[in-house]
């Protein structure tokens, strides 16, 4: 068996993946698998019992919003008594930030892969704050969760057609070129995004008024673009993924209690081990003492090449997470040390133009003893406080080891 072919073409698939965002759909109707008794959420698996408190809070909160409970308290029976069930997003082609919690009548982006024919998906940004992706529940986060999915879903998802189709693969390029790294920062690339929406939201909206609270929606967001960005990086690494022999890393995801990998060669298995808690700046009065554990499944940007392995493209980043421009720098070239490609489409211009380290292989992480950089926001470890800072973090090692070690007893080496 020849490794290094196998995640040449893992690689290549990866980058020669094109995601168009195609339209919007209600989670039920257009999910693999939703079902009415489902939430997805952010990670590897995870029981109530062992949840975060922002995961419970954002599973409490889309359960209200369902119909389906009235407090925590009847959350936490519904799930403990199987009533309802809960399931990681990446089981179902879906990503979602931070808690990533996403219910049967939610709307959700549809991203095509029209390179190799996979979809992906992902829910709306709600932008700053008290949200439910931070475990936020109050009757605001609601009202606000109704609006998103409801009259924006359904002007955005016509606005969306209209416009023949958003090739998110080229937006990203572009943003990389204008300050962003697509994880933390896409200040640029929401721009850009509500700016390719701008028309056709104007034709879609059934008045003015609706097309201007959407506009403003987006236009103050500048979250706005992760979501269809995370369900892009989705759409390439799904494209990487059961390539027989193949050592790259296909997934990356948390979920505030456990950090999970999956590899390429080695289908569905989880490779797990306790979240670290991120270190960056916080928001006035929060230490790291009010942190939750590392939470989300946007380091699928990281594990498509962009993110903290693009930081050298976003120096401004550094204001956010902590650092110098310098660090930024040198995070990406240390990247390329347990990468194997340099994309294609995402290039750095502070780097000359070179292409941002591509590809993790779990042979290079445990052989240079490095883990993947990763940029993120800082949840508060009690459910409904919401963000309280950014910062970076690193998976734990033993992932990668474990992951090696099967990967060996699989194929005889």
């Amino acid at each position: 068996m020849d490794i290094e072919q196998a995640n040449l073409e893992a690689v290549g698939r990866m980058m020669e993946a094109r995601p168009v965002l195609t339209g919007m759909g209600r989670a039920l109707d257009v999910i693999p698998g939703m079902r009415e008794d489902l939430l997805l959420h952010a990670g590897p698996p995870i029981t109530w019992e062992r949840a975060s408190g922002p995961m419970r809070g954002a599973i409490t909160g889309a359960l209200i919003y369902e119909g389906k409970a009235k407090s925590m308290e009847e959350a936490q029976r519904l799930v403990e008594s199987g009533s309802v069930k809960l399931e990681p997003c990446h089981h179902h082609q879906a990503v979602g930030p931070m808690a990533g919690v996403t219910s049967a009548s939610m709307s959700v982006y549809i991203l095509e892969n029209k390179t190799h024919g996979n979809k992906a998906f992902s829910n709306l940004n709600e932008g700053y704050g008290k949200v439910l992706r931070y475990g936020a529940y109050s009757e605001e986060v609601l009202e606000r969760l109704r609006w998103l999915n409801g009259g924006m879903a359904a002007t955005l998802g016509k606005a969306i057609e209209l416009s023949g189709g958003i090739d998110i693969r080229a937006l990203l390029a572009e943003a990389l070129h204008m300050g962003d790294e697509g994880h933390n920062r896409n200040k640029a690339g929401s721009v850009l995004y509500t700016a390719k929406l701008a028309p056709f939201i104007a034709q879609a909206a059934p008045d003015s008024e609706t097309a201007a609270k959407i506009l403003k929606s987006l236009g103050d967001n500048a979250l706005s673009v992760l979501n269809p960005v995370m369900a892009c990086c989705k759409a390439m690494a799904d494209a990487a993924h059961n390539v027989e022999g193949s050592t790259i890393v296909s997934t990356m995801a948390r979920n505030g209690t456990d950090f999970g990998i999956r590899v390429s060669g080695l289908g569905e298995r989880w490779f797990t081990a306790p979240v670290a808690t991120p270190k960056g700046l916080y928001f006035p009065g929060f230490t790291e003492a009010d942190a939750s554990g590392d939470i989300g499944d946007s380091t699928i940007t990281e594990t498509a090449g962009i993110g903290g392995f693009a930081m050298a493209s976003a120096p401004a980043i550094v204001t956010f997470v902590s650092g110098t421009p310098k660090d930024a720098i040198n995070a990406t070239l240390e990247m390329y040390e347990i990468t194997i490609a340099e994309h294609k489409a995402f290039t750095i211009p502070q780097l000359d133009f070179r292409g941002s380290p591509t590809g993790i292989d779990i042979r290079k992480v445990v052989e240079t003893n490095t883990t993947p950089r990763i940029n993120t926001g800082i949840a508060h470890k009690e459910a409904g406080v919401g963000q309280v800072g950014a910062g970076l973090v690193r998976p734990p090692m033993e992932v990668f080891h474990e992951a090696l070690m099967a990967f060996a007893e699989k194929y005889g080496f």
